[in-house]
Formats: structure tokens, C-alpha cells, sequence
């Protein structure tokens, strides 16, 4: 058997920056072991994979080299970049998944891919875990959380950039992971609103490069603090990405370009 795949940088228009996902389309659902080992053997932050029904709805599910994964957007960015691009007179998808229900998918006039997404804002933290106090390297001013991730607030771009983590100490904070944001104020980075750095020791990654799921606590949080409802997000890994965040109501909208890396051919022996 041979399926095609994909492997899309999302969050940015140069290759070998964003954040890297594999995409692969199926008539019908792969075994989840053999998903599972598709992921593994990729070794990406997440591999997408898409099987349509008769409705024009996409279902789509996200693996991690580890693990399913319940929301992914970098991943759903790449997998309507690839469905985009093998239908070029599609201006709108539809992807359900069964954390989030349905999305629906744009195609811009500038390129950029807007995705539709649940609000997931954070609730302010008034006891913080000794484990997150202890996993980094700075204090935060204020902690929050959802259902997703720690949110801790710095105090400047040089926490951010420059904070260090124990992995071991985050790994006590299961099932939630970490993000650290501050406010971009610098003259480097006054084109963006808020800046941040996202750390999934739980999912057995590290650091990850640019997490579109993590931006629908994210946008909102800073919505409120900086009294805005379009922000444009840095995260600030070393491959770094670029968010366009728009805050309406219970939803949040998540912009973004992509670029192709490579396209090629996934051989499995049939049993």
C-alpha cells in the first residue's frame, strides 16, 4: 500500500521555519496503531490525517510521535494548505474533529488561511502548582489556566526569550502543559502585540515551534489585557512563527501562512 504525504510548514512563509506537519489523506481510516507508527516514524510535532465523507466534511485526527492529540493547528493550517492546493476553486473547508466539533477553514484574498476556532480563555491561578514555580527559571506576575496549558505571564521579552526549564518538575503538572507570554514591546518586535514561547513536556516533545491551539487562551488573555480584539502574535522558538488573532465572542480566529516542503510516498507492506 502507498500513501501519499505532505510535510507543510505552517505559521510562516519560508521554508524551514513555523512548525512542521505531515499530512495524510486516506478513503477511509487507518488503524490507530498504524497511524500511530506513521507519526512515530515521522517525527513530527504532528502528523494530520483526513478522510472526507459524502457531505464535504472533512474528519481529521492529530497524532504526536507519542500520542493523539485532541486539538492541533498548526496541523489543521497544513492539511487545508494541502487541501487548498489540490483544489484550487475551494475557498472554504469544513474539518471536524471530536474535541473540537466542526471548524470552518478560509482561504484569503492575501493567502492567509483563517481558522475558526473555540475560545479556550484562561482563569487566573491564585494557587500556583510548586511544580511550575519550580520548572522555571523566572517568577511569573500572574499565572492562568484551561483546560489545555498553564499560562505564565513575564514580566519582559528577555524572561521569555531567555527562560530556562526543568522538564521533569513540568512533567508534574500532567495533563496540562506551559506556555510563557509577555507583552512585545521592544523596538525588534513592536509589530507584534504579544510574544511567547510553548513548552508539552507532557506530550513528550520539549519545546514546540508554533501552536496554533494554544493561541485560542492566548489572544483572548491579552485581548482583555491590552483592551484589543485584533492582535498579532510572535512565538518565539527558534524556528519561530507569525499568528493573525482576531477575538470574537466565543470564538477566536487563527491566521496564517504556509509553504510545501516536500511531497512524497509512504510504502506499507499489506499483511
Amino acid at each position: 500500500m502507498q500513501l501519499e504525504i505532505n510535510v507543510i510548514d505552517a505559521f510562516t512563509d519560508t521554508v524551514f521555519k513555523g512548525n512542521s506537519a505531515a499530512v495524510v489523506i486516506t478513503d477511509n481510516w487507518l488503524t490507530d496503531d498504524l497511524m500511530q507508527s506513521i507519526a512515530f516514524e515521522n517525527n513530527l510535532s504532528e502528523t494530520g490525517f483526513i478522510v472526507s465523507d459524502d457531505k464535504n466534511i472533512y474528519h481529521i485526527r492529530w497524532f504526536s510521535p507519542f500520542t493523539e492529540i485532541a486539538f492541533c493547528g498548526h496541523g489543521t493550517l497544513a492539511s487545508a494548505f494541502v487541501l487548498f492546493n489540490k483544489n484550487p476553486t475551494l475557498t472554504s473547508i469544513k474539518f471536524s474533529a471530536k474535541a473540537v466539533g466542526i471548524l470552518t477553514i478560509v482561504k484569503t484574498d492575501s493567502g492567509k488561511i483563517q481558522m475558526d476556532f473555540p475560545n479556550t480563555k484562561p482563569e487566573k491561578v491564585y494557587d500556583i502548582p510548586d511544580s511550575l514555580l519550580a520548572g522555571f527559571s523566572i517568577v511569573p506576575i500572574e499565572v492562568y489556566r484551561n483546560e489545555k496549558a498553564y499560562f505564565v505571564v513575564c514580566e519582559s521579552e528577555s524572561d521569555v526569550f531567555n527562560v530556562e526549564c526543568d522538564n521533569e518538575k513540568l512533567k508534574e503538572l500532567l495533563p496540562l502543559n506551559v506556555v510563557v507570554t509577555c507583552q512585545a514591546e521592544s523596538d525588534a518586535y513592536n509589530h507584534y502585540d504579544f510574544i511567547s514561547r510553548y513548552f508539552w513536556s507532557n506530550n513528550g516533545g520539549g519545546e514546540d515551534p508554533v501552536t496554533g491551539s494554544v493561541h485560542t487562551g492566548l489572544a483572548p488573555l491579552w485581548a482583555e489585557r491590552l483592551g484589543k480584539n485584533h492582535l498579532v502574535a510572535y512565538q518565539a522558538s527558534k524556528r519561530g512563527g507569525i499568528l493573525d488573532c482576531v477575538v470574537a465572542g466565543d470564538r477566536v480566529m487563527i491566521s496564517g501562512n504556509a509553504v510545501q516542503y516536500m511531497t512524497g510516498f509512504i510504502t506499507i507492506e499489506e499483511s
